[in-house]
């Protein structure tokens, strides 16, 4: 049995590896960074490249009943470069299980030709609470 699976586990992670930098359903880049990345790395990185005009979304990982939560606004650069659009809480897929974790995602357009990094932090936001458990950055290069 355990063979069996085998073939299963290495599908989704080749699917997963896939999706990090896959074109997104409105033709724009998509950036998936699931929980699983930040178990094993709490402070993850990636780049990419798009061209001026485009937009490019970010999802990462996010479980609102751990009281942690990502930052509303990500913290760019160079905000000539890359502004940031809009940022929306997901619900779990699986809406039977407690706890689930769901996402977030962030949309953002390339204004102009340039490099910028853009910051994202996994905190409990009240005073005396935990900062940047997790933190994600994207190096954005706009072509």
């Amino acid at each position: 049995m355990k063979l069996k699976m085998i073939p299963v586990f290495a599908m989704l992670i080749l699917s997963l590896g896939l999706a990090a930098c896959a074109p997104s359903p409105s033709g724009g880049t998509l950036v998936v960074v699931p929980c699983s990345v930040f178990e094993q790395q709490p402070h993850a990185s990636k780049q990419i490249e798009v061209n001026a005009g485009e937009s490019f979304a970010v999802t990462l990982c996010s479980n609102a009943t751990t009281g942690y939560k990502w930052s509303e606004s990500a913290l760019i650069s160079d905000t000539t470069v890359v502004q940031q659009l809009s940022h929306d809480v997901l619900a779990p897929k699986d809406t039977s299980l407690v706890g689930a974790p769901g996402s977030e995602i962030w949309t953002f357009e390339a204004r102009k030709k340039g490099i910028s990094t853009i910051t994202m932090e996994y905190s409990r936001p009240w005073e005396g609470g935990e900062k940047g458990t997790w933190t994600f950055n994207l190096i954005v290069t706009v072509n």
